[in-house]
């Protein structure tokens, strides 16, 4: 009896342990698997409902994890941690070196690193035997990511993702790069991942004094970058003027967009163009502004199917992209749209920003109204391979079996489709709609209607195809952005549903991302990510701002400045002035950054900064200005040297050193409707330096006017709708009429 329940148990041991090793597996390399981990992730396993038949041969700590990139490398051979205090103290027994890799989910290369080198075998079992490997997810922890990227330039030149850094266990970098190959010779290179991984190995264990040194320096010379020494003086305005004449000098006259082999479309500070046009009226200026956006609108950048822009691309012409998706890109291109359609009144920037809208709200919007994160590069052939651009491409034989021959070669030729069978080709405008009706002898009126058509038809037959990977997280920060983009096209093309749209997804991050005073990062799985950095609260400010400048009603503009307050409690660098990335008690970094310049978005200085400028003009407080000048001088030494990386603060400038211009209209009493012919008015110019309020007597008149005191005094003339035009406190006469309100801005 005593044999036989022994060996029932033996049996039941030996089930728990194949049931535990279909998830962790031993993984290569590693000898003993933590029981109260292999408990965590069987129960993740449960409450996920994944079936036993379709388990995967090795799971590791990021399968416990949300983030979708993390997940994307759960399965690897790979002893992955997350990055975390576990991962650090476990490098410091271990007395190993940490191999860290950050990328996002998109991230074509990302994936070819992880094929290529982490579900490697042999590669894997050299890491978990030899290092400590965190892997990062870019996007919900920007803060490791920037500071480790400034690394990765310090120690080599240039950066990139996937990222790739050795550090020592307390997180010193004394090694970084980007992709790498997995072996000598793969495409090319002398010496591949697993080499080098050797190596390091070798110089760690013989000659950490060398490490050491190096990883010292690294850092010496990385707080000199991410904490620059403060100035002293104000920014003179002049500055814009070298930063303009730098651009000049730089700008693709033949392709838009600065000079390079590679075009991303932040690669030019549009919105600085456009006030620097506004302030001068340098044409040559605006040329450059609107040459760049025509460029990206016909170019393959643009899916000219479903709107919207891809992440950036590998020619100087804007044809080729990588065919990622990223929400931010969408956000700040269809403002750029819209900024460029009240500065010039042309129709097809108006376009492009609601079809880029559009885009956004069909295909990228989650359930409860915040916005998902990217799509990926990638997509699966009818064979079911992997191919980078699939989905988005087209035969043009794929043309003809859609449409009658007429039609079909009129779309050929405005897409610029070669006859050529069995080749795929990239969407793209090379003429202008003008010469491309007179090429098919119709007239542009009935091209842009075949087209319309078209465009749906082919829509159709797309979403046959195996949709992009979805990155599904939301962030806050990158939510912020849209909300602003549908707050600013609402108010211009007097759109309500994208102002409704604004509302919903500021009250999205309200219920979901809120917390007592604490904003987060990032939500994903019901379940709220990081801390919010100052990214997140300072883009969320501004949101609150746009939604208030689109409907005129007092709470938005509270919240903007409850949310202002706390980015000066947590993040102002009270001493030296200018806002720290990361909050007050956070610990987890080797050094506290300044974020500066601005890159694919705004830094969180440069949005921190023009929060700072709009509160003080629609509220007349001297701190909010004492502040915002404390905070520019900050970056005096800075700005100064480098103002073409600085183009968001050389804005906040802009707006802190012009006139500033107030419109504001009063109704009568429950006659707020109203103001709408005067609204008309104002809503197609661009007028970069000026507030806008719309205000009916009554209750809401005197609530507003204990925040703005721009309105106090002012009155429904008569009892007719009112506009007082003013600038720095001297008003013009009021106008009831609103050809006499149009008679102001000539």
């Amino acid at each position: 009896m005593l044999k036989q329940n022994v060996f029932i148990l033996i049996l039941f041991l030996i089930l728990i342990v194949s049931c535990a090793g279909i998830f962790a597996n031993n993984l290569p390399g590693i000898k003993v698997f933590d029981k109260k981990l292999l408990s965590r992730i069987e129960a993740m396993k449960d409450s996920k409902n994944i079936d036993s038949t379709n388990e995967h041969k090795y799971t590791n700590r990021l399968f416990l994890e949300t983030s979708p990139y993390l997940l994307q490398h759960a399965h690897n051979p790979v002893n992955w941690y997350p990055w975390g205090k576990e991962a650090f103290d476990t490098a410091r027994k271990l007395n190993r070196p940490v191999f860290l890799s950050i990328g996002y989910s998109t991230c074509h290369w990302c994936h070819v690193m992880e094929e290529e080198s982490f579900e490697d075998i042999e590669i894997a079992k050299f890491l978990n035997e030899n290092y400590i490997c965190i892997k990062v997810d870019r996007e919900e922890r920007p803060d490791i990511d920037s500071i480790y990227m400034k690394a990765v330039l310090v120690l080599r030149g240039s950066g990139g993702w996937p990222m790739t850094v050795i550090l020592t266990p307390d997180k010193k970098p004394f090694f970084g790069g980007t992709y790498f190959p997995a072996r000598d010779g793969d495409r090319g290179v002398e010496m591949g991942l697993l080499t080098i991984l050797k190596k390091i190995v070798t110089v760690y264990k013989n000659d950490r004094e060398k490490i050491e040194n190096a990883g010292a320096q690294v850092i010496e010379q990385l707080v000199k970058i991410v904490q620059p020494k403060p100035g002293s003086k104000m920014v003179d305005k002049a500055v814009i003027k070298e930063s303009i004449s730098t651009y000049k000098a730089g700008f693709d006259k033949k392709n838009g967009g600065l000079r390079s082999q590679t075009k991303f479309p932040s690669s030019l500070p549009l919105e600085l163009l456009f006030r620097y046009y506004y302030s001068s009226n340098d044409k040559e200026v605006l040329d450059m502004a609107t040459k760049t956006l025509d460029k990206i609108k016909s170019g393959g950048i643009h899916d000219h199917v479903a709107g919207g822009f891809h992440r950036y691309t590998t020619d100087p012409t804007w044809l080729t992209p990588h065919y990622e998706k990223m929400l931010y890109d969408n956000a700040l291109l269809s403002m750029a749209y819209t900024k460029a359609y009240q500065v010039t009144d042309n129709l097809e920037y108006k376009e492009t920003a609601e079809k880029t809208l559009n885009y956004l709200l069909k295909e990228m919007l989650a359930p409860g109204h915040g916005f998902y994160s990217a799509t990926d590069a990638d997509s699966l052939t009818p064979s079911g391979e992997k191919e980078e651009g699939y989905f988005f491409t087209w035969k043009p034989e794929e043309i003809d079996t859609l449409f009658d021959k007429k039609t079909a070669e009129i779309i050929k030729n405005y897409f610029s489709i070669p006859d050529k069978k069995q080749e795929r080709y990239i969407l793209h405008l090379s003429r202008s709609k003008d010469q491309i009706a007179a090429e098919t002898g119709i007239s542009t009126e009935k091209l842009y209607l075949i087209i319309k058509d078209a465009i749906e038809v082919l829509y159709k037959k797309r979403q046959q195809r195996a949709l992009p990977g979805l990155d599904d997280k939301i962030i806050t920060s990158w939510n912020s952005l849209v909300i602003s983009a549908l707050a600013k096209a609402g108010f211009a093309f007097d759109n309500k549903q994208y102002i409704k749209a604004a509302e919903k997804t500021a009250s999205f991050i309200f219920k979901n991302l809120f917390s007592g005073q604490e904003l987060f990062r990032s939500f994903k799985d019901k379940k709220q990510g990081h801390s919010g950095f100052l990214n997140d609260y300072a883009f969320f400010a501004a949101a609150c701002l746009d939604i208030f400048e689109a409907t005129f009603e007092i709470e938005w503009l509270i919240k903007a400045i409850d949310i202002n307050d706390t980015v000066l409690k947590k993040f102002e660098d009270k001493k030296n002035g200018g806002f720290f990335m990361t909050p007050l008690g956070q610990d987890d970094l080797i050094t506290r950054e300044k974020p500066l310049d601005d890159g694919a978005v705004p830094s969180g200085n440069s949005i921190a900064l023009m929060n700072l400028v709009r509160l003080y003009q629609y509220t007349d407080k001297e701190y909010y200005r004492v502040k915002a000048e404390k905070n520019l001088s900050c970056f005096f030494d800075i700005i100064s040297r480098t103002p073409d990386y600085m183009s968001g603060m050389l804005m906040s400038l802009d707006r802190l050193a012009s006139p500033s211009k107030q419109l504001i209209i009063v109704t009568p009493e429950g006659e707020k409707e109203k103001a709408v012919p005067f609204l008309n008015i104002i809503r197609k110019r661009y007028l970069p330096n000026s507030i806008v309020i719309v205000v009916q007597e009554g209750r809401e008149f005197n609530i507003m006017s204990k925040r703005v005191p721009h309105i106090r005094g002012r009155k429904a003339i008569n009892g007719k709708t009112s506009v007082y035009p003013c600038e720095d406190q001297v008003c013009r006469l009021p106008v009831t009429q609103p050809q006499d309100l149009s008679k102001t801005f000539e």
